[in-house]
């Protein structure tokens, strides 16, 4: 977690993009993996019921990431 949390919470709450993050000093390899499995797993966030909200920013209204068609925010289309 050492390693993970930083990475979660600049992507996650901070909106920051991989590129501020590596120049932030993370992996390169560690920050693509992190991001991948975010964003693979945004459709199991709209399967879930509400939850409690205890930052200021959460996920579902307050970051919303296109869960069809393979969404790649960096171009073309993700690998199944």
């Amino acid at each position: 977690y050492e390693e993970l949390d930083p990475i979660l919470r600049g992507y996650v709450e901070d909106d920051l993009s991989p590129e501020e993050l590596v120049a932030a000093g993370h992996k390169p390899e560690t920050v693509a993996r992190v991001i991948q499995l975010v964003d693979r797993s945004e459709y199991k966030r709209r399967q879930a019921p509400p939850g409690v909200k205890i930052t200021p920013r959460a996920f579902g209204r307050d970051r919303r990431m296109p869960i069809v068609n393979r969404y790649n925010p960096n171009g073309g289309v993700r690998a199944r």
